[in-house]
């Protein structure tokens, strides 16, 4: 199994004695470690007008990240592409790519928060209108030799060639964020990779998984589980007690979000739906003990998961540190299965 990271900084918002950076500086020394650590990517959120300090510049950050890391994949989980200038987008990317030596990894998608669609002023209804024109864009630019000129629905360029290239070629991986059947058949279709949610419980996941499998294989290709990267919460508490705190802070800022995501007069659910139990937030989260996670990640590889994205508590390098020390060995060994190493306490 591969070991990647998700999730973002914060900026606290404040007085003049508050050092509103700190967090983000914070998060890179947090990706820095996670590097020599041994962990294989990154993958930072977009969010905006949230009032929790959310990232909203994911490729400034990354930015950042790359210059300090030599091996660390960078990936967007997600940059919402209805929100951008796909022209401008290309254009930024392909910059990352070029300086990080071809790590960039690009993950999109259309969005799912009311409340980001609602201060943007821009109809949730057409989020799939234009995604679909600003993804075919960004694609068209970084791969184009030549000039060219695009009037669609919501974009018109004139006469335009994208600089710089990207350094992979033809261009950066794609991932894309999807969790309904038909979402996840297309995404196979595209021959894209696939991001799973963090709020999904392990069963579900593992049909998922199963599900984009088996499309990738009916469209003729050779699947390969690092295509599919699945992000899970992760703790290694130190005892019952800090464990239990931990699913019932992640249940209520899971209620928080979909105050945020839904729309009022409720024409718009998100979806990224999820069980409002404490349960269900604690079986789609990797808590506990070293060997209270390694039996859920052991669930996980017997469903042909391969590539964990983890989410620990605002960016905690003692939990970096703990998961790498404890669990991380026994499923790290050239992709073999191995028995866990169970640990002691």
């Amino acid at each position: 199994m591969k070991f990647g990271l998700f999730g973002s900084a914060q900026a606290k918002r404040g007085g003049s004695d508050l050092d509103s950076g700190q967090g983000f500086r914070d998060y890179i020394e947090y990706n820095v470690e996670a590097e020599a650590l041994g962990y294989e990517s990154t993958f930072v959120v977009e969010h905006h007008f949230t009032g929790l300090g959310q990232v909203s510049a994911s490729l400034n950050l990354l930015t950042w990240v790359a210059a300090r890391t030599k091996t660390l994949r960078l990936g967007t989980a997600v940059i919402v592409l209805p929100w951008h200038n796909p022209v401008l987008l290309a254009e930024q990317t392909a910059t990352i790519d070029l300086l990080s030596g071809g790590r960039f990894e690009f993950g999109v998608g259309k969005g799912y928060r009311h409340n980001e669609f609602a201060s943007f002023c821009i109809p949730q209804g057409e989020a799939d209108e234009r995604f679909e024109e600003c993804l075919a864009l960004v694609v068209k630019s970084w791969m184009s030799e030549e000039r060219f000129s695009h009037h669609g629905k919501y974009w018109h360029f004139e006469n335009i060639i994208v600089e710089p290239p990207t350094h992979q070629k033809p261009h950066p991986p794609i991932w894309m964020a999807a969790g309904s059947p038909d979402s996840i058949r297309k995404v196979a279709r595209r021959g894209y990779k696939l991001l799973l949610d963090q709020v999904a419980s392990t069963a579900e996941v593992i049909e998922r998984f199963k599900l984009y499998k088996a499309e990738v294989e009916a469209c003729g290709r050779i699947f390969d589980p690092m295509d599919v990267g699945v992000s899970r919460a992760f703790l290694v508490s130190r005892n019952a007690e800090e464990k239990v705190k931990a699913i019932e802070a992640r249940l209520a800022h899971q209620r928080r979000l979909a105050v945020l995501s839904d729309a009022p007069d409720g024409r718009f659910k998100s979806s990224l739906s999820f069980s409002d139990t404490l349960d269900a937030a604690g079986d789609s989260a990797m808590f506990g003990t070293p060997n209270e996670i390694a039996a859920k990640l052991e669930a996980l590889r017997a469903g042909g998961i391969e590539y964990i994205l983890l989410n620990g508590p605002a960016g905690s390098r003692d939990n970096l540190r703990s998961f790498a020390r404890d669990i991380m060995p026994a499923f790290t060994v050239s992709h073999e299965r191995a028995t866990p190493r169970l640990v002691k306490r």
